[in-house]
């Protein structure tokens, strides 16, 4: 019979608690908080996802599942406080850029986000993964964020009907006397209001009670709270692998990989920092990190979503005393929790969700601040980059305009040898790409 000392045991050996100056209570404290801020993902995920055509059930269990996994991997091989769930661009890449923009089917574009987490599980046994982040100019790795930002801004303003088609003009303000887009400003500016007095979980709460106030007002229909676990089976190892062989393709791997590449290792580096894991400006046991995030990846294409990525909430978390791998196990448990929770996140209209998008392009766009504005050469990459994204509906072409235009203007200004050679590689790829397939 296992005893409570026995536990505490087997959690001090796993966890290493005290060696980290934690206890069982502030990990658990800091697992719940962590989960409150992202948990939001359960039910913007499936909704965006399912525009693919994918079945919102099979993405709402595979997104929980994912989730989960990475969490435990994260907590328990690399001991790390930073939980991971299919990220924010990237779902939105998949499905707006992918699948609808280039008319890739969903089982083809699972079939890439798995390829590209198996090459970082190829590059993270090594320091190739490093060497890649380290060579790209910190411009454009700000800009590629705040495009992103914008892009996302860009699909909750369309999606809530904030903005519409306009022949004169490309685009232009929608109907804002509608009631779903007044409940879509009312739930951005909650959030605002709560993430500015620090209230946990702002987002999902604001999801939450614009969902209540549209099912009162009849513009919505309440399916319940809890029931029967949805089958996962409409996207359980659905990956069309036939279709990658087309050339077009290797691009979408490419930008899979690339915005993820960002994405979780700025996370990585910044939670840690944050949490003083960092030693010596290094972070130990990267490569195990890197293991947890690249087997998330591969194990949610599998299950059928989009890249799963470590999500920055994560500092949340670490700011409530987290410190150690036992609080991503937390949040492990909760994402499969909410397993039972279909019917709720079945529930809530887009125009609950799109505050959500919104939020998170206002925090994806404040890296912007860093980049070296006053140097031109830097400028004028990071510039197009940022408004390509939105302008083409494409966080692709936004990639390539940003490292082409980045050599081409270093080289025509005689700064060609400041260049770093990864950058000159992925830019002359890019032009293939654009040459040999057109946008």
């Amino acid at each position: 019979m296992t005893t409570p000392n026995s536990s505490a045991g087997v959690l001090e050996r796993l966890f290493k608690l005290s060696e980290n100056k934690t206890t069982f209570r502030t990990e658990v404290l800091a697992g719940l908080t962590t989960f409150l801020t992202m948990c939001y993902i359960i039910i913007v995920n499936p909704m965006i996802l399912s525009e693919t055509g994918m079945d919102h059930g099979a993405v709402f269990v595979a997104t929980c599942l994912a989730a989960a996994i990475g969490c435990l991997v994260m907590g328990l091989v690399a001991n790390y406080p930073i939980a991971l769930a299919p990220g924010m661009g990237l779902n939105a890449y998949f499905t707006y850029s992918v699948c609808i923009g280039m008319h890739v089917p969903w089982q083809t574009a699972l079939a890439a986000v798995f390829v590209s987490g198996l090459i970082f599980i190829a590059i993270s046994m090594f320091k190739i993964r490093e060497a890649i982040v380290n060579a790209i100019p910190m411009s454009l790795k700000f800009a590629i964020g705040g495009g992103i930002g914008l892009f996302l801004a860009l699909v909750a303003l369309k999606n809530s009907g904030i903005i519409v088609a306009n022949k004169a003009t490309l685009i232009g303000l929608g109907d804002i006397k509608q009631p779903t887009v007044l409940l879509t400003l009312l739930g951005f500016f909650l959030i605002v209001i709560m993430h500015h007095f620090k209230v946990r979980g702002a987002i999902i709460i604001s999801i939450l009670v614009i969902t209540a106030l549209s099912t009162l007002m009849g513009f919505n229909e309440f399916k319940g709270v809890v029931g029967t676990i949805p089958s996962i089976a409409p996207t359980f190892l659905q990956m069309d692998f036939v279709g990658l062989f087309e050339a077009s393709l290797v691009g979408v791997i490419f930008v899979f990989f690339l915005v993820d590449l960002f994405d979780s290792t700025g996370t990585l580096v910044g939670v840690s920092h944050r949490a003083g894991l960092l030693k010596d400006g290094k972070l130990p046991r990267l490569k195990k990190a890197l293991f947890a995030d690249s087997t998330a990846i591969v194990a949610g294409a599998a299950l059928g979503t989009s890249s799963t990525t470590p999500f920055i909430e994560s500092s949340a978390g670490v700011a409530a005393g987290g410190r150690t791998g036992l609080t991503a196990v937390v949040v492990a448990v909760l994402f499969i929790a909410c397993l039972f929770l279909a019917p709720l996140a079945q529930s809530v209209p887009g125009f609950a969700t799109a505050p959500a998008l919104l939020f998170v392009g206002v925090l994806m766009i404040q890296g912007i601040t860093n980049i070296d504005w006053n140097d031109i050469t830097e400028a004028v990459p990071a510039f197009l980059t940022i408004v390509f994204m939105p302008f083409t509906y494409s966080i692709a072409d936004g990639i390539a305009m940003g490292f082409i235009s980045y050599a081409l203007v270093k080289l025509f200004t005689g700064k060609a040898a400041t260049v770093p050679y990864m950058v000159w590689i992925i830019a002359v790829l890019w032009v293939i790409k654009f040459v040999a397939f057109g946008g």
